[in-house]
């Protein structure tokens, strides 16, 4: 298979085999930390903050909290629940302005983009590759060729093989996606029937929208989409270039952009109700799991489009799943926990492959923030 590991994002670094317990340590000094917040609006749904506690003294705590906890580098963290209400916590020189590489924290934003395109009529889930894209070369004799646009904002299309065209940055995006097809022309896998984590499915579901849109690129369609929502005013997909973006994982954006973007999904502004659905829907619960980064967490995850479904188990035991997220490798790890009814990212960029880092970071402050969510006073 030939693939570079930062082109599907690759996890399996061994780095990943020791991370948990050391970010956990409190030996780390230094670094700066702030916090800012505003009520905003009254609750939408969710538990009711009670008045037997103090915001200010649970924030307080979570910074110290944050200060204490070993990183290898530096980063940002923001929550937001549903009085408006934001708590931020800033490391070092990382502020929620910082403009990150996203890594595949990417893949959720292009799938809300692709599938605002199906709410507007221009694309069907059922859309296979050869409705939309004139130069798509698997026969219809190949297992693949039922592949459609469900299959491939899940993963689950068959497109295995993922090609070097998809980090090259002077190759034409539709030339990459024939050469995608191309490399997986042989694969004998019944689409729907197997997750594989790679950055083959979004290229292919990209030029599809492309075409449905009647746009020269992607950059268009990404423009539209700020124009619409007000969000990621200063974000780009220019990774590996602006003329063939990794949908999967090739953009530049802000903390506080992400945040934003989460806010207005959870509240419904980007797709009604049938189409946030059709986004929440357990897309794997029948396909068995060729490849999954989560298991460097020694855990099972289950897929939507274009993000995970969490579970804290060695085995998929939380359906429903209610933390969706769409970590990156670099440790950036956005998510919405739709049982506590809030967003929040931890925004950073360490070295490639840890991917866990900004996870476990997280998941030490997680009572605290919880604690905060419940808290009025």
């Amino acid at each position: 298979m030939s693939r570079l590991p930062f082109v599907c994002e690759s996890f399996r670094s061994n780095q990943l085999t020791a991370v948990i317990a050391l970010l956990l340590c409190t030996a780390c000094g230094g670094g700066s930390a702030s916090s800012n917040s505003a009520a905003v609006s009254t609750p939408t749904t969710s538990t009711t903050p009670g008045n037997s506690c103090s915001v200010t003294q649970l924030e307080s705590e979570m910074n110290s909290q944050f200060a204490q906890l070993v990183t290898d580098t530096d980063f940002s963290f923001g929550v937001e629940r549903d009085d408006g209400r934001r708590y931020v916590y800033q490391r070092g020189s990382s502020r929620m302005q910082t403009s990150y590489e996203s890594a595949s924290t990417s893949k959720l934003v292009s799938a809300v983009i692709i599938l605002r395109l199906v709410e507007q009529g221009y694309l069907k889930l059922e859309d296979k590759p050869q409705d939309r894209i004139a130069t798509w070369p698997i026969a219809a004799s190949s297992p693949l060729a039922t592949m459609n646009l469900a299959n491939l904002l899940s993963f689950t299309s068959g497109l295995t093989e993922e090609p070097l065209c998809v980090n090259a940055g002077f190759i034409n995006f539709e030339s990459c996606v024939n050469t995608i097809a191309n490399a997986n022309a042989s694969n004998q896998i019944t689409p729907g029937s197997e997750f594989y984590y790679a950055s083959t499915h979004l290229q292919v579901a990209g030029l599809m929208a492309i075409k449905a849109r009647g746009v020269p690129s992607w950059q268009e369609i990404f423009s539209e989409f700020k124009q619409q929502t007000g969000l990621f005013k200063n974000a780009s997909y220019d990774l590996p270039s602006l003329n063939n973006p990794r949908l999967a994982g090739g953009m530049h954006w802000t903390g506080e952009e992400y945040l934003d973007f989460l806010s207005a999904l959870k509240k419904g502004r980007l797709l009604n109700a049938t189409s946030m659905s059709q986004l929440l829907a357990d897309r794997t619960t029948t396909a068995k799991l060729v490849y999954s980064p989560a298991a460097a967490l020694g855990e099972v995850w289950h897929y939507g489009f274009g993000y995970w479904h969490e579970c804290q188990s060695t085995s998929f035991n939380c359906a429903p799943a209610t933390r969706i997220s769409s970590p990156g490798a670099y440790g950036a790890y956005p998510f919405w926990d739709r049982s506590k009814s809030y967003v929040g990212i931890l925004a950073r960029q360490g070295e490639l492959g840890t991917f866990t880092k900004g996870a476990t970071l997280e998941r030490a402050i997680r009572p605290k923030v919880e604690a905060w969510l419940a808290c009025a006073g």
